[in-house]
């Protein structure tokens, strides 16, 4: 039979990106479009379990707080990295590609662009008698330019503007309705804050939204339009350096999902509770509108608000600044999707080079996590010249 194959992808991003086991009423999930948008894109913050928003700036800040870019010291650098997808369920085709660069205008100006792709491998397109319609390449990306600058010698603020595309069908025909690609403009902004307490206390704190933008549509059909994920991330960072070789940072980070939840639907009475009187209301919900009823529109009050807030502890070491050990631990509330895991990393620093690895391990007993047990690597090139 024809394959219903926009249902079917977008569950699996939703589900594998975020390791749902979505069972029981009190299991009250937010879903979005794209969930790829909030993947650590990097083998650094990734180690020290997703903690990144107040981290050491680098080529990466894009993803974590683009106000850090205003803080790096090196005139321009470069990076990529290669995260593989489900290798768990032995797929080899699917894959999460990330670039990014920056460029210091000054000692006060950074711009910086980045590049994500997420590609679903091949899919074999069949119609009603199973008849083969080829094969074709379900693949989502995002294009973002940045700029940052200092408002003070401490203080600096981040403004991103992207472009998303979500193809998940190649335009075919799904239940009878033409599919199209999702787009989107989307932006975000952050502030970053350092300071050196001493000669060796440095302390850092961020904040950054991300992803504010228009609703991915899939069809014609605008009642199934998708929120992006709208995220509000803020944390601090405390490094102390020992001595001229041995330096430790402790990061924690708080991350909220900017978008509505869901009513549920109440068995025995067969009303939905919550701010929404039904589904329908619910995607009739504008984005703006959304990020705003997402601090007071949990069915379950106050109670199920804090839970959706995920928590990233990590911890990074180096000697000599040349190579670093990272790790670090993610939690999220079992009814808002149950990720917990143990993230594990290295660096090493040769000259202007940059090789990173780092590795999860789930520690949930009824989730399962598209990266688990899985090596990503990264690789970035510092231009050595300073701002």
């Amino acid at each position: 039979m024809k394959r219903t194959l926009l249902a079917a992808l977008l569950l699996l991003l939703a589900h594998a990106a975020f390791a749902q086991s979505y069972t029981g009423q009190s299991k009250n999930y937010i879903s979005t479009g794209m969930p790829i948008l909030l993947i650590a894109p990097d083998a650094v913050a990734s180690a020290m379990g997703d903690a990144g928003v107040a981290s050491t700036p680098d080529a990466y800040s894009a993803h974590w707080n683009n106000a850090k870019y205003a803080f790096i010291n090196n005139k321009g650098g470069i990076s990529t990295t290669y995260t593989p997808w489900l290798r768990n369920l032995g797929l080899s085709d699917m894959n999460l590609l990330y670039l990014a660069g920056y460029y210091g205008i000054n000692n006060r100006s950074t711009l910086a662009a980045s590049l994500t792709y997420f590609s679903l491998g091949d899919i074999q397109h069949t119609d009603e008698e199973g008849t083969d319609q080829g094969t074709f390449m379900p693949n989502e990306f995002a294009f973002d330019l940045t700029y940052a600058m200092k408002l003070s010698d401490n203080l600096s603020l981040g403004a991103s503007g992207r472009y998303i595309r979500d193809d998940l069908t190649n335009g075919q025909d799904v239940e009878r309705q033409t599919t199209k690609a999702a787009n989107s403009l989307a932006a975000d902004v952050g502030l970053y804050y350092q300071k050196d307490i001493d000669q060796k206390q440095t302390m850092a704190a961020g904040v950054n939204i991300s992803n504010l933008g228009s609703k991915l549509s899939y069809s014609d059909d605008d009642t199934q339009n998708e929120f992006l994920p709208a995220n509000l991330r803020f944390g601090g960072r405390y490094t102390y350096n020992a001595d001229d070789f041995n330096k430790i940072s402790v990061l924690l980070d708080f991350n909220k999902l900017l978008v509505p939840t869901p009513p549920q639907l109440n068995e025995e009475t067969g009303e939905y509770e919550g701010k929404y009187e039904n589904m329908a209301d619910y995607r009739s919900t504008g984005s703006i509108q959304g990020v705003f009823n997402s601090f007071m529109d949990a069915p379950g009050g106050f109670k199920e608000e804090l839970s959706e807030i995920a928590l990233s502890v990590g911890a990074e070491y180096w000697y000599a600044n040349t190579f670093a050990a990272r790790a670090g631990y993610f939690y999220e509330h079992e009814n808002k999707g149950g990720r917990k895991y143990i993230t594990l990393g290295i660096g090493m620093k040769y000259n202007i080079f940059v090789f990173d690895l780092a590795y999860l391990i789930p520690t949930s007993d009824f989730s399962n996590n598209p990266l688990a047990n899985t090596i990503r690597i990264s690789l970035a090139l510092n231009f050595a010249k300073s701002k």
